[in-house]
C-alpha cells in the first residue's frame, strides 16, 4: 500500500507531503498506481521549485518514498499546487483504495 502524508498547518494550509511505500497494483514497472502517484508528486515538486524558484526546507526521494515540505512562508505562492496534488491523490484514492491511503497530519 502506498501511504501519503499530508503535513498540515492547525489553519488547515499544506506545508508539504510524505509517500511511502508500494502498492503491488501490479509488477514493478507496469504497476499504474505507483506511476500516477509518482508523477502526479514529481510534477507538484518540479512546479514548486523549477516554475515557483522556491527552495524547498526538507526534499528526499529515493526508493520509491519521497518527502517534501516548504518553508511557511512559501505556503502562500504555492498552495494551488499542493491543493492540486492533494485532490489528486484523494481521486486515485477513491479509485484504487485497496493500494493508496491519504491521511494528514498536523504539524
Amino acid at each position: 500500500m502506498i501511504d501519503v502524508n499530508f503535513f498540515v498547518l492547525p489553519d488547515g494550509k499544506i506545508e508539504g507531503f510524505g509517500i511511502t511505500g508500494h502498492s503491488d497494483y501490479a509488477e514493478e514497472g507496469s504497476d499504474i498506481v505507483c506511476a500516477a502517484v509518482s508523477s502526479a508528486a514529481f510534477m507538484a515538486v518540479n512546479t514548486i521549485t523549477d516554475v515557483l524558484l522556491t527552495t524547498p526546507k526538507q526534499l528526499r526521494a529515493q526508493d520509491g518514498d519521497m518527502f517534501f515540505r516548504i518553508e511557511i512562508k512559501d505556503i502562500p505562492m504555492c498552495r494551488i499546487v499542493m491543493e492540486g496534488l492533494k485532490n489528486h491523490l484523494l481521486s486515485l484514492e477513491e479509485q484504487y483504495d485497496d493500494y493508496i491511503r491519504v491521511s494528514y497530519v498536523e504539524v
